[in-house]
């Protein structure tokens, strides 16, 4: 698959990526969740170069992540998350929480996130949402969805080609 195609792809992961998956993007939704509103903030905040700031702005205006308020002055535009936006909270906390366990160092974590409803700090979990049990490799299966056939018989044939090449 041509990455450049990977936004048609039959794939929900490959669909997203087209929208999150450029590196820089997350680290803005990043300051996004922790408050931050205007370019002067993202930029100071992330260190990305102005113009490729301006660019991934516009992309995630364009995408439906950030909308945009024009009222006053340009340095006093400020770009909010739409509730498309809001639910990547879980995605950039997964991230987070994988980073904190993997590659945090001696020091620990930088952040810790307290749960304002009961007052604690708190490592989020994946739970199932019907018995709230944890979502773990292992006790998950995936199944195709019926549209989605053609996909699942489109990566057999590529596997047994590679088998049998």
């Amino acid at each position: 698959m041509q990455w450049r195609s990977v936004k048609e792809a039959r794939c929900s992961v490959a669909r997203a990526l087209s929208v999150v998956g450029e590196r820089w993007t997350m680290l803005i939704l990043r300051e996004a969740f922790l408050g931050h509103r205007r370019f002067d903030e993202f930029q100071a905040a992330t260190g990305i170069a102005r113009n490729i700031l301006s660019t991934r702005l516009q992309a995630l205006v364009a995408k439906g992540i950030f909308e945009r308020n024009d009222d006053g002055p340009e340095r006093h535009v400020e770009y909010r998350l739409t509730e498309k936006g809001l639910d990547l909270y879980p995605v950039l906390i997964s991230l987070m929480r994988w980073g904190d366990t993997w590659m945090a160092g001696e020091e620990g974590p930088p952040l810790t996130l307290v749960h304002r409803e009961c007052g604690h700090s708190t490592k989020p979990a994946l739970t199932c949402s019907h018995c709230h049990g944890a979502i773990e490799v292992r006790a998950m299966q995936a199944i195709v969805a019926p549209h989605s056939a053609p996909a699942k018989r489109h990566h057999r044939e590529r596997a047994n080609q590679r088998r049998s090449s």
